[in-house]
């Protein structure tokens, strides 16, 4: 387990995650509401040691998954947050075995503190969630962003594979094999960066910690995904 704090309110716990010959770390986001309660976005192997950690930044209330792709620690994420709500979007349940309740709408206690943006026209359900005051986005699988050192095979998957030369943006994989229907995906993009967000957190290695939304623009028109 590797820390980060992005923000006063944003934490990042990153995790060992290999398929490919790479590894695409996972990362848990926690989300801090005012009153000091968190959001725990995505799931690991938790152990006791990870639990703590997450209990000193605050109090796990609810446990969350953004995408139908992201049920692999599902099950551990579960049995080591058994006693708060685990929110996942519709069909989580079915993937994963894992009893969940519906992400949209969101909880009253978010309201004013978190956003949940459905991303329409892909095949896995993805939502994004925006924490305002700290300016931090928060995705899935939409967007990938690997360091500039990553060398070797990683890098040749990211950038011949993936197709990311500037080892960031939403790979050919996703536009490929997620995006389903461009013409309902463009509106979901537009309403994307009409958020005030500088800070964006990828459930696959680095965030971007200042002017994410100038990244997200060039990522999304390099795409050629809005009309």
């Amino acid at each position: 387990m590797n820390e980060h704090r992005i923000a006063d309110d944003v934490m990042l716990i990153s995790f060992p995650w290999r398929t490919l010959g790479v590894d695409f770390r996972r990362n848990v986001t926690l989300l801090r509401l005012a009153d000091g309660r968190v959001v725990v976005h995505s799931t690991a192997p938790f152990t006791q040691q990870d639990i703590a950690a997450i209990r000193r930044f605050g109090e796990p209330s609810w446990l969350v998954e953004a995408t139908l792709m992201h049920d692999t620690y599902a099950k551990e994420g579960r049995k080591a947050l058994q006693d708060i709500p685990y929110l996942a979007p519709a069909g989580f349940a079915e993937a994963s075995g894992v009893q969940t309740e519906s992400l949209l709408p969101p909880p009253r206690e978010w309201d004013g503190e978190i956003d949940v943006l459905r991303i329409d026209g892909v095949r896995m359900n993805e939502h994004a969630l925006f924490h305002r005051r700290s300016r931090t986005l928060v995705v899935a699988d939409l967007f990938f962003s690997f360091p500039q050192e990553t060398s070797g095979w990683p890098r040749f998957f990211v950038r011949h594979v993936m197709r990311l030369p500037r080892l960031f943006g939403i790979s050919a994989l996703y536009r490929l094999l997620v995006i389903r229907d461009k013409e309902t995906f463009a509106p979901s993009m537009r309403a994307l960066l009409a958020l005030d967000f500088e800070r964006l957190v990828v459930a696959h290695w680095q965030p971007i910690e200042t002017d994410a939304k100038r990244a997200v623009e060039h990522a999304v028109r390099d795409s050629e995904l809005l009309s």
